[in-house]
């Protein structure tokens, strides 16, 4: 086998029309553990044109990322990587790492899930796609910095001068994602590689992001690999599908065929496991027509709201809540807030920041409410507070009848109300404490002891639906599913009477989240809890609440009933929030991408 040689972009011999960019033949990849080879990817074949986006789509440990890290010699010592990876003719596997290091970065290009991990935090973003273009091309600092101010102004950062000079933590997470996406695309590459590009991100920005992937697509005519569970914007960007599952392409056709022809088991099952909109609707058979009720919404008047208004409206949400008192649920309230303000407190030279304005909600016994909205507008900020985290500066909160605002908190209080109330969060791995098995937190709150204790933790076992077993592995030896399945376990462990759900499936694939909230439902029918679900994912807040409060920069904009809020949006905020879905089928996407454009057109006029 000949080694891959690196040329000079300006004689590299372009490929014949039509041929693939990236051919891919009988690809493995194992890896050595405990003396043994596992296999991740078993002879694995596909290629992708210029100009074309091949998604390849499969839950977590089906090999697609590691597939795809192999194409770039990016895996781990204990990998072994056999077969062929042609990139414009040229085979990449076998070369030397110096011709590896040159292939990366000028010809092949990643964007990974999380740019705050991918982008250096000690160097100005700028200075990061300098050295980018350097280290590929022959220029001098000032060319490197003009072509460094273009490629951000292509990727459509409001302020190019100002996002090259920012630090990665200066800047948004989609301002993040795009900074990355220009620093990958700086040299021009053949390839992308689109890792999960969206998954950390809400729903109006990953549209952004989207939208500009289509629109980068459509000018430079790179080939695109992207890895997703995300079947929504599989829709939205591919060309074609491979649908892998246990390191096999079990399927593979046009966007077209998979999301309306599947023919393998596995396929079908994927997309029967993905939540949206119109699924959780009062008439769940004929799955209203979201988009076409969002579209009737653009006849009316499209604003963006001003500051001064936001107030107002909160009232008129609050005088709304008040009429609806008449046909509330049986029971005092779990959660009550009235005029509620929550800030973050002065830590040093960082004045306090009040995150949270006017906020009305109430929670019955046995009922959901889901708080949506985007990242920064306070939802995480209010299920917070619930549970005693952070102090109410204003306003009255009462979580299961006892007022927790700032002038009666107290510490003795705090524990007592914290007995009532339990929260799952949204990355499990961090939220349990590696070093105590998962049964040993009930152990440690001291809701029994000895074979009660033991009968306590097999029942909640039971009720998530893990094998009594497991009581005694530790969070390492759980898959992500697993895991979020002991976080709710564990949150079930002291009967509470109101739950708050921080983003519990976004994390997960979308097998595994289908599965986990339907245990979620399950549960909480069978429990009766009242539960504040918070979630940027109006699909899964679809399946699952009663009610639905919408919240914009720390103030709660619309809230009602789950098909008034779905099905017929008032505010334009939720209208713009409910367009900026992807739907998992190609053709209804394209019409919600039209309307997401009329939408903001109608509110930028």
């Amino acid at each position: 086998m000949t080694d891959f040689i690196a040329v000079d972009p300006a004689v590299t011999p372009v490929p014949d029309q039509g041929a693939p960019v990236l051919e891919v033949r009988d690809l493995s990849v194992d890896f050595g553990v405990d003396k043994k080879w596992v296999p991740a990817a078993i002879r694995l074949n596909y290629e992708v044109r210029a100009g074309e986006v091949l998604a390849i789509v499969g839950e977590s440990g089906s090999g697609k990322s590691a597939s795809s890290m192999a194409l770039l010699g990016l895996l781990p010592s204990n990998s072994r990587v056999t077969g062929s990876v042609k990139l414009a003719g040229q085979e990449l596997l076998g070369t030397n790492e110096a011709n590896i290091r040159a292939v990366r970065g000028k010809d092949v290009a990643v964007i990974f899930q999380e740019p705050m991990t991918a982008l250096n935090p000690v160097y100005t973003v700028g200075a990061q796609i300098v050295e980018t273009v350097r280290l590929h091309s022959e220029v001098s600092p000032d060319e490197a910095r003009l072509r460094a101010l273009r490629m951000l102004e292509l990727v459509e950062l409001p302020d190019p001068e100002k996002a090259f000079r920012s630090y990665p933590h200066q800047l948004s997470g989609g301002q993040r994602q795009r900074a990355m996406i220009a620093q990958s695309l700086s040299c021009d590459p053949k390839l992308l590689i689109a890792d999960e590009p969206t998954t950390a991100l809400d729903v109006t920005v990953q549209a952004e992001i989207l939208d500009l992937m289509r629109n980068l697509r459509n000018k430079l005519d790179s080939a695109i690999v992207l890895i997703t569970h995300d079947m929504g914007v599989v829709a939205d960007l591919a060309d074609r599908i491979a649908v892998m599952r246990r390191g096999v392409i079990v399927e593979t056709g046009t966007a077209a065929e998979i999301f309306h022809n599947p023919q393998h088991e596995y396929t079908r099952a994927l997309l029967a496991a993905v939540p949206h909109l119109g699924q959780g609707g009062a008439d769940s058979a004929a799955e209203v027509d979201v988009t076409a009720a969002l579209a009737a919404a653009t006849n009316a008047e499209l604003s963006s709201i001003p500051e001064d208004q936001l107030l107002r409206r909160e009232r008129e949400n609050a005088a709304a809540l008040a009429a609806a008192e008449a046909a509330k649920p049986q029971g005092q309230p779990v959660l009550e807030l009235t005029d509620v303000a929550i800030e973050y407190p002065k830590q040093g030279r960082v004045p306090a920041f009040r995150a949270v304005e006017g906020a009305n909600l109430v929670i019955y016994p046995g009922q959901v409410v889901g708080l949506v909205g985007e990242s920064g507008s306070g939802k995480t900020t209010i299920g917070r507070a619930a549970v005693g985290l952070l102090p109410v500066a204003a306003g009255t909160m009462k979580v299961v009848g006892q007022d927790i605002s700032a002038a009666k908190r107290n510490g003795r209080q705090l524990h007592e109300m914290r007995r009532h109330v339990g929260m799952v969060f949204q990355d499990p791995s961090s939220s349990l404490n590696p070093r105590l098995p998962i049964g040993e937190p009930m152990f440690l709150a001291g809701v029994a002891k000895g074979g009660e204790l033991q009968k306590r933790i097999e029942a909640l076992l039971d009720q998530v639906e893990l094998p009594r077993n497991y009581r005694n592995r530790y969070p390492h030896e759980l898959s992500g599913g697993q895991k979020q399945r002991v976080g709710i376990a564990r949150a079930l462990s002291l009967k509470p009477k109101l739950m708050v759900a921080d983003e519990p499936t976004s994390a997960l694939d979308v097998s595994v989240q289908a599965k986990v909230l339907d245990l979620f439902q399950n549960l909480q029918k069978e429990l009766g809890f009242a539960c504040l679900f918070v979630t940027h994912d109006l699909a899964v807040v679809d399946v699952l609440a009663d009610r639905i409060c919408v919240m914009q920069r720390g103030r709660i904009v619309e809230q009602g009933t789950r098909d008034q809020i779905l099905r017929n949006p008032q505010e334009p905020y939720t209208q713009r929030l409910l367009a900026a879905v992807p739907l998992p089928d190609p053709e209804k996407q394209r019409e919600r991408r039209e309307l997401r454009a009329q939408l903001l057109a109608a509110g930028q006029s």
